[in-house]
C-alpha cells in the first residue's frame, strides 16, 4: 500500500487554489476543476459532501484537529508576506519554540490550520555557524545529531564548490 495524498475539503476550489500557488508557491499537479492536486504532496476538493456522501451541513469547517506544514528558509520575508495581506486569519501569531525554531500558524480560506516554520536545517547552520559544536547544537535545537552532522556536511560541501 502507498500513502498518496492528503485532501483538503474547499467551499471555493478556485479561491483555494490561487491561495496555495499564490502564498505557499504551490504548483498544480493536476486540476480536474473541482479536485486539485498540488506539489506540495495534498489535494483540494469541492464538494467534499458530494464525493464522500457527507451531508454538506457535517462537513466541519474549523475542526481545529490538524495542519498542514511548510517550512521556509527565510522566515522574516514570509512573515512580511503574510503581514502584507488582508484577508491573513491567524491562529497564532509568530513564535518561537523551545528548540529555537519561529513558526506562525495562520487559517486557510476554509479555516485549515497551516503551520509555517522555519527551516530546521537553518537554525541548525545558525548556531553551526556562530560556533557551536554539532554537539551544542542537537542539544539546543533538540534533534538528533546525526541530522546536525548531515546540515554541517551539506555546509560545507556548498563552501567547497562555491570557492
Amino acid at each position: 500500500m502507498k500513502y498518496q495524498c492528503t485532501l483538503l475539503s474547499v467551499k471555493n476550489v478556485e479561491v483555494s487554489k490561487w491561495f496555495y500557488k499564490e502564498l505557499f508557491d504551490q504548483a498544480v499537479t493536476l486540476d480536474l476543476g473541482k479536485n486539485v492536486t498540488f506539489s506540495g504532496g495534498f489535494a483540494i476538493q469541492q464538494d467534499f459532501g458530494w464525493l464522500t456522501g457527507i451531508p454538506e451541513r457535517e462537513v466541519i469547517q474549523k475542526s481545529n484537529n490538524m495542519e498542514l506544514y511548510f517550512e521556509v528558509d527565510d522566515f522574516d520575508a514570509f512573515q512580511q508576506k503574510l503581514e502584507a495581506r488582508s484577508d491573513i486569519v491567524y491562529l497564532n501569531r509568530p513564535m518561537t519554540h523551545e528548540w529555537k525554531q519561529r513558526v506562525v500558524r495562520i487559517y486557510d480560506p476554509d479555516f485549515h490550520i497551516i503551520e509555517i516554520g522555519e527551516s530546521m536545517a537553518v537554525i541548525a547552520r545558525r548556531y553551526l555557524s556562530q560556533g557551536c559544536s554539532p554537539e551544542e547544537t542537537a542539544r539546543i535545537i533538540q534533534h538528533p545529531i546525526e541530522f546536525v552532522k548531515a546540515v554541517q556536511e551539506s555546509a560545507e560541501a556548498q563552501h567547497e564548490s562555491g570557492r
